[in-house]
């Protein structure tokens, strides 16, 4: 019995960290399309992160040929920009 809640305990921790991030609606997609644009950058797989409360884009192209890591706040303002790896 211990085994058994032991593991549902587990899946249950597994199950949330999974939901920590989503796509974004079409509504902040079309505001993130601006503020990446603002920072000279354009594509990039866009999620919100529920646990850090913040938009992320991953491997945005920006002007200067390389892809960028974006984060921007809950208000669509930027807020980092880190070399994609």
């Amino acid at each position: 019995m211990r085994v058994l809640l032991a593991s549902l305990f587990l899946l249950a921790i597994v199950t949330v960290q999974a939901k920590a991030d989503r796509a974004v609606t079409d509504t902040e997609r079309a505001r993130l399309v601006s503020a990446v644009a603002a920072q000279g950058c354009t594509g990039g797989k866009m999620e919100w992160d529920d646990d850090d409360r913040e938009f992320e884009v991953d491997s945005a192209s920006c002007s200067d040929g390389r892809a960028y890591d974006l984060k921007f706040n809950a208000d669509y303002t930027f807020k980092s920009k880190k070399l994609d790896d």
